[in-house]
């Protein structure tokens, strides 16, 4: 390869991107408003579950069962009613997800020592948060109980009681439990996808369509240096996204990366080289900028979206779909990123991963040189 005709072609694919608009746009706005609406309004948390309570019993004990659910960091009390029929027509309208009936009796009963019932109602539209706030409440009431059945062995002179199994949980790499810091790192590599394939997937379209894909050939210009010299403008562009990210992420929301940094980097060196060579490969294959648009987003930004463990568990999908993101490179670099970013961990625990999008890069980078081979260049 000739570095000076690397350079040329590099050049003249840096003043098209400085003059196309539209490009800028999408290489570097659009990167910037996805971390902040993801970092910002994507949230998996769920902090505080709004809670009416309908008080048929009042009695002292039932508003002390209303203040400690009040005091807990989970529950929001937003509203207590006299009605059920009221507190129906609250998780009717959305205005609440929660609505707790005390019935009457219920101090009576608990003082009798039997069984007093309690009325959770649920809005389960919303399946994740639903199973969220369910198992709050239900440690809640588990608490309760817990202190009911202490007092109740105090009341009859019996020594305490402690539970045989003592549960003492400590949580590794997100202490916090804080979904942004999985979600900030997760979405450097939907931002590269879309700089590095939805981009570059224009490039060689742009040429056919030009017609200055046939000037392009009489040229003593080899296919290999035709799309290294296309790569280097949008693999700076990426990579200066990449720092951005990591620095945004840093400032704006605190997630720090716990491993090495030149691992994120030789990461994203590899990771960005995999996506431009898919991008170059949907543009060769297309010879449309509109019909390589469109596959782009449906083979490279979708699935990194969807499949590649960044936001749905892989767990949790169908067997056939379990079995695509084995071929999606945003499984294994997302699973780098929350290696070095949460896990603190280094080559030997994640070479599998960087070997398999080399393996990627070498595949996809054959596969679109051979297109242009056959294309004549």
């Amino acid at each position: 390869m000739n570095p000076v005709t690397i350079k040329a072609i590099a050049r003249k694919e840096f003043y098209h991107l400085v003059r196309d608009f539209r490009s800028m746009y999408l290489a570097f706005v659009i990167p910037l408003l996805m971390i902040l609406m993801f970092g910002y309004a994507l949230s998996l948390d769920v902090d505080s579950v709004k809670v009416v309570i309908v008080d048929h019993d009042k009695t002292k004990e039932s508003r002390e069962l209303a203040q400690k659910l009040n005091a807990s960091a989970y529950f929001q009390i937003v509203r207590q009613l006299n009605d059920s029929l009221v507190a129906v027509r609250y998780l009717d309208q959305g205005l609440t997800t929660m609505a707790i009936v005390i019935p009457p009796g219920w101090t009576e009963d608990l003082k009798a020592d039997r069984e007093a019932s309690l009325q959770v109602l649920l809005d389960g539209s919303d399946p994740n948060f639903a199973g969220i706030s369910r198992g709050y409440i239900t440690a809640f009431v588990e608490a309760y109980n817990r202190d009911q059945l202490l007092s109740f062995l105090n009341r009859k002179g019996m020594d305490e009681i402690k539970a045989p199994v003592d549960g003492r949980i400590r949580v590794w790499f997100n202490e916090d439990l804080e979904s942004q810091n999985f979600i900030v790192p997760g979405i450097i590599a939907i931002i590269i996808m879309i700089v590095g394939a939805m981009l570059t997937s224009l490039v060689i379209a742009r040429e056919y369509e030009n017609g200055t894909m046939e000037t392009i050939r009489s040229l003593p210009v080899g296919g290999g240096e035709l799309l290294l010299g296309k790569a280097i403008p949008y693999f700076l562009i990426a990579l200066t996204d990449v720092l951005v990210a990591v620095f945004m992420g840093q400032v704006l929301f605190g997630v720090v990366m716990k491993s090495s940094f030149c691992l994120l980097v030789l990461a994203s060196t590899i990771y960005i080289s995999v996506a431009l060579s898919l991008g170059f490969l949907i543009s060769i294959a297309t010879k449309s900028q509109l019909v390589a648009n469109q596959m782009a987003i449906l083979i490279t930004f979708l699935p990194s979206l969807l499949l590649s463990n960044f936001v749905f568990p892989i767990g949790n999908m169908p067997k056939i779909f379990q079995m695509l993101t084995y071929i999606i490179p945003a499984t294994y670099f997302i699973d780098i990123l929350n290696g070095l970013y949460l896990r603190g961990l280094g080559l030997s625990h994640l070479g599998q991963s960087y070997l398999i999008l080399v393996g990627m890069l070498i595949v996809l980078s054959y596969a679109g040189f051979a297109l242009l081979r056959k294309e004549g260049m």
